[in-house]
């Protein structure tokens, strides 16, 4: 397996709306999307986008992580981090189940079977303690990229 795109990094935030006005004023972001619930995972989400090298938008993205009530992995995170910070880091494989197995083969902690993430596609994650202190996500690439 070689390491694909980074996708996103994922960023805990106690408010997704004060971390928009943040990026969008602070940083410059021109183009932030409608924050949407992923009921299943325990969040809701909202995708910034950073510039890519020839200033399309089309870099890695900010992924906007707000913990739903009874989200205890998000809140947990939260009460360390009370202002929020980096939570983890998503990086791009053709074959989700491939990869999965090749982690697993290497002795890596896989966090659950993959499930449908915040892009609509496969995702899984890998514990950080196996990846250098860095709770890593794993996600199949999406159809068109």
């Amino acid at each position: 397996m070689k390491l694909g795109r980074l996708n996103h990094i994922g960023v805990a935030t106690p408010s997704i709306a004060d971390s928009i006005v943040f990026y969008r004023d602070v940083m410059g972001a021109t183009k932030v999307h409608d924050p949407f619930d992923l009921p299943d995972q325990g969040v809701k989400v909202c995708f910034v986008d950073t510039p890519g090298s020839d200033g399309a938008l089309n870099g890695t993205q900010i992924e906007l992580i707000e913990p739903l009530p009874g989200n205890a992995p998000i809140a947990a995170f939260l009460e360390k981090n009370p202002a929020g910070g980096q939570h983890h880091v998503c990086y791009e494989v053709p074959d989700i189940h491939a990869a999965k197995a090749e982690f697993e083969a290497m002795g890596k902690r896989v966090l659950g079977e993959p499930r449908i993430g915040a892009h609509g596609t496969l995702i899984f994650f890998v514990h950080p303690k196996d990846m250098q202190g860095v709770l890593t996500e794993i996600m199949e690439v999406p159809q068109g990229h």
